[in-house]
């Protein structure tokens, strides 16, 4: 499956290749802080898998972390982050824009990550992990 998504004023394309890796809302003040959101809804890729179809690109490598997002230099846009392990991260308001209300539940993301570092608290289904997906979730009570 191929998928092209496009900035909001179309100077910036990215074709995604195959399946995301992960779909989740992270909490982690480090992607509060670069993505300036109370949570950071992304899919997840393999680097191989997110393919640039523009030139009209600037990048901000985060000063101190392993963090760098790669944005539209008209309309300044996010296009894809990359995170400390590598992969690209695609916003999933970009998603939603291409796959309209029916069909965004295939982009939806599956759980939370960093829900011990939440600034909102979120009222879904979703599993809660309270650091990354291999730790323990979080508990109401």
């Amino acid at each position: 499956m191929s998928i092209r998504v496009a900035c909001l004023c179309g100077k910036v394309a990215i074709e995604l290749q195959g399946q995301p890796v992960a779909r989740a809302n992270c909490h982690c003040a480090s992607c509060r802080d670069f993505y300036g959101v109370p949570m950071f809804s992304a899919t997840a890729w393999e680097p191989a898998s997110v393919q640039m179809k523009a030139s009209d690109v600037r990048s901000f490598s985060h000063p101190e972390k392993q963090l760098k997002k790669t944005f539209c230099a008209v309309c300044g846009e996010v296009v894809f982050g990359t995170n400390r392990l590598g992969m690209h991260v695609v916003p999933n308001a970009m998603l939603h824009r291409i796959s309209g209300e029916g069909s965004y539940s295939s982009w939806a993301p599956t759980m939370h990550l960093f829900y011990r570092q939440r600034v909102v608290d979120v009222v879904d289904d979703l599993p809660k992990y309270l650091d990354g997906w291999d730790g323990p979730l979080y508990s109401p009570e």
